[in-house]
């Protein structure tokens, strides 16, 4: 296992990351226990959470996620893990969280925090992120920005005060964004810079062989604000592992949960899939392997999130640290790219 440094902080995070928003919905705590402990004797210090988990989130498992991890934290040696959790934002329709996933603001900064440090067991989170913008974006799935939809939002000044007092106070060490855009990411450092506030020392957004997105602008703006990419969804929602090229299994999410992943049902999607599987195949790799090492090669990516339900999965996940993209393969992967580019940003 390689261990890469976090943007400008100290924390040194191993290049595989163990998501875990299967929690509490499609594993027991006693599998989680299970995945967390298998993932930490394979080399992982690096776990990523979110208020919000499980996904998909309802009021009956809301915060289950943290509540598990905690019970696994409090029997570890806290300074050689590296956690992550995020703060939920606004326009989401949560009500569970926090009364409705409210403005990124002092109040619900505070609270998110103080009620993630109660279940995960702990006294500080070493990276807090915000999950996605307090401001509209465009997000998950969505391509087009409609000014029309622009509202009030907190100010991204005010945001990092609140973040400096919470660093000040030792409740979080760094802090990181999430589902950001260029624009975002630039202000955040810009203002950070300008006024001597908390910079942001990673972003975690959704990149996999199905959606390069990252490739342009957010590229262009990390190598200059030295803000690494902490890569989720590698496996594209699950379908670049092939499972879906014949039907929808019985267990997966896709089968499991109505409306779930609807970004991998546009054109092309199936197309570029076989494509890569059949590239995964003549290379006696598994597809689902390829498309993590594909992901671990980027210059940008820090450290590539994983998760699963089962231990068999997982295993399979965190041995894709064997596989190495030579430049051949990545020119065949490249070529399917240039056919079908981007079907599921």
């Amino acid at each position: 296992m390689q261990y890469n440094q976090l943007g400008n902080s100290d924390l040194q995070v191993s290049e595989i990351c163990l998501g875990t928003m299967t929690y509490g919905q499609q594993n027991t705590i006693e599998e989680a226990h299970q995945q967390l402990d298998y993932a930490i004797d394979q080399g992982i210090n690096f776990i990523d959470a979110a208020e919000m988990y499980p996904v998909p989130t309802s009021a009956e498992t809301y915060g289950l996620t943290e509540t598990y991890i905690g019970e696994w934290l409090k029997h570890q040696k806290r300074d050689q893990l590296i956690i992550a959790t995020k703060i939920a934002g606004p326009g989401r329709g949560f009500k569970w969280v926090r009364g409705g996933a409210k403005a990124i603001d002092r109040d619900n900064i505070k609270q998110a925090i103080d009620d993630s440090l109660q279940r995960l067991q702990t006294d500080y989170i070493d990276l807090y992120q915000i999950h996605w913008p307090d401001r509209y974006v465009p997000r998950f799935g969505q391509t087009v920005f409609d000014p029309y939809q622009v509202q009030e939002t907190v100010p991204i000044t005010e945001q990092l005060e609140v973040f400096n007092d919470v660093i000040k106070a030792g409740k979080i060490r760094y802090l990181g964004l999430s589902n950001e855009t260029p624009w975002g990411v630039a202000q955040f450092s810009h203002i950070a810079k300008q006024l001597g506030l908390p910079k942001v020392v990673s972003i975690q957004n959704a990149y996999n062989l199905l959606n390069r997105v990252f490739d342009g602008a957010l590229a262009e703006v990390v190598y200059y604000e030295h803000i690494p990419l902490l890569a989720y969804s590698p496996l594209g929602f699950g379908y670049l592992t092939g499972k879906y090229l014949n039907g929808k299994p019985e267990k997966a999410r896709v089968t499991l949960f109505e409306n779930f992943g609807q970004r991998y049902l546009k054109p092309n999607v199936q197309e570029a899939v076989t494509a890569y599987v059949d590239i995964a195949k003549r290379h006696h790799i598994s597809p689902a392997q390829l498309a993590i090492a594909f992901v671990r090669s980027r210059w940008f990516v820090a450290s590539t999130i994983i998760g699963a339900t089962t231990l068999e999965q997982l295993k399979e996940n965190i041995d894709s640290i064997n596989v190495v993209l030579d430049k051949e393969l990545l020119a065949e992967l490249d070529a399917v790219h240039t056919r079908y580019p981007n079907p599921a940003p």
